[in-house]
């Protein structure tokens, strides 16, 4: 299952890969090519492979939602026991699916990832790409999830645990934990990126981060819920120090700033709390809009 944005360059070389690598591991397979409305002719590609193969499904989103809500479509539509997602910038290779089949048979999982030995976007990309893991790793509450990747395999019934999910707001890694707690990962190669640039950029995987701990956990609520401890307990040791203060040298406390400092950390930290619960009453606020997650505009293929 491929979620496509403008690579019309690549998918060509990345079916017939796909094909290849599929054949020699499988009897029975198909090719669900999502494409995510990137405006360009990846679509009119898509629907010629189609109409030459029948092992080619594709599916034309409304508009552009995200590549967590196309993997969210084409996992659904899957009709085989297992799913391989992977990119569509060739940096997966997909000879290494065998791989993938072998360890999750090997190891009895119901998920397997593919992630890189070497990191290598650049930087703040790759600064920022460790963050989202180790945000993945709290909400998933999985040890091993800083090595969670967009190339897995999965056993197709885990979509049961979350068939019902409607909300705009995606992460495909978290609600795989919703069916499973059998996760497991190995390296696999990753390759340059020959064609065009990556739309993820640092700010967009920040986003993405911030979305999925105040959308699958309740993390940032319970911090804010210490912090407002903790400055509670600073504002008492203060008023203790004031008072001892006047009773053994008698007198204000002198000093504008230590107290202008005080207020505008207590301040501070009220924000904070209130910016957090801000973030969770606007996640209430889109479920109840009940806005889908992607809205399916054409279909080729069996399917």
């Amino acid at each position: 299952m491929v979620p496509v944005f403008r690579t019309s360059d690549t998918l060509q070389e990345l079916y017939e890969r796909l094909t290849a690598a599929l054949s020699g591991c499988a009897d029975d397979y198909e090719i669900v090519f999502v494409e995510d409305h990137g405006g360009d002719d990846c679509w009119a590609r898509i629907r010629e492979m189609a109409t030459k193969d029948p092992r080619v499904r594709g599916v034309h989103l409304a508009r552009n939602y995200g590549q967590h809500n196309a993997l969210l479509c084409g996992i659904r539509m899957a009709t085989k026991d297992l799913v391989v997602t992977l990119d569509d910038d060739l940096q997966n290779p997909p000879e290494e699916i065998p791989r993938l089949l072998d360890a999750l048979e090997a190891q009895g999982l119901d998920v397997v990832y593919g992630y890189p030995d070497v990191e290598s976007h650049g930087f703040w990309r790759d600064a920022a790409s460790q963050l989202t893991k180790r945000v993945l790793s709290l909400s998933m509450g999985w040890e091993n999830a800083r090595r969670v990747s967009a190339y897995r395999l999965l056993r197709t019934h885990l979509r049961d645990a979350f068939v019902d999910y409607r909300s705009s707001f995606i992460s495909i890694d978290v609600l795989l934990t919703w069916g499973t707690s059998a996760f497991g990962a190995i390296p696999v190669r990753q390759d340059e990126r020959r064609y065009g640039r990556s739309t993820y950029t640092f700010f967009k995987l920040v986003r993405h981060a911030l979305n999925m701990v105040t959308g699958f956990s309740t993390l940032p609520l319970q911090l804010a819920s210490w912090i407002g401890f903790l400055f509670t307990v600073f504002g008492a040791c203060v008023l203790a120090y004031v008072l001892i203060n006047y009773l053994i040298v008698g007198g204000a406390v002198p000093g504008f700033a230590f107290l202008a400092s005080a207020i505008a950390l207590f301040s501070g930290a009220q924000l904070f709390a209130l910016g957090i619960m801000g973030e969770y009453l606007a996640r209430m606020h889109f479920r109840l809009m009940d806005r889908p997650a992607y809205v399916v505009r054409e279909q080729v293929g069996r399917g």
